[in-house]
């Protein structure tokens, strides 16, 4: 499941950037951004626990 996030989170930072220098999408790329964020910062909390 862990993997699965952490693949979530790179694939909404992938899409982030890509929507950051098109410029086209506004603002649902930096709640993109946001939600990538909040799934790395669980992969880490998670990691730490185990």
């Amino acid at each position: 499941m862990s993997n699965l996030l952490y693949t979530i989170a790179i694939v909404l930072i992938i899409l982030w950037a890509v929507g950051f220098f098109a410029y086209s999408a506004g603002g649902i790329i930096h709640i993109l951004l946001v939600i990538a964020v909040i799934a790395v910062i669980l992969r880490i909390i998670q990691g730490r626990r185990l």
